[in-house]
């Protein structure tokens, strides 16, 4: 089963390099995530924004989970969630599998990959 995620994993990475120019990193494609969710297209984005924007991004991809729910969006049109159960203490490979897997999912669901 690891093989799998790994290599649609490569397959994300690789379309997005084609896309982008580069090949981003797990940082970068959540920070997309969270671009796309937050639903104003890409502009300069201050240090807050884009803490808020990652964010924004982890909320999306945990959901699914049971983790937060999206609650609405403010004056400004910033989505908000509100947590719904703690995440459990993961060590760091494996938080980065379960993000792996979330955006995978998020990818397949908008229909970005097969």
């Amino acid at each position: 089963m690891l093989e799998k995620p790994k290599s649609e994993w490569t397959q994300l990475q690789e379309t997005l390099a084609e896309k982008f120019g580069m090949e981003p990193d797990l940082h970068a494609i959540i920070f997309l995530v969270g671009v796309q969710e937050l639903g104003m297209g890409y502009k300069k984005f201050k240090k807050d924004e884009k803490v808020n924007i990652m964010h924004i991004a982890i909320c999306t991809l945990l959901e699914p989970y049971g983790y937060y729910e999206f609650e609405g969006r403010d004056a400004d049109g910033w989505p908000h969630f509100k947590t719904k159960e703690q995440l459990p203490f993961l060590k760091a490979a494996e938080q980065n599998n379960l993000m792996i897997k979330a955006v995978l999912e998020y990818f397949k669901k908008n229909e970005l990959i097969s």
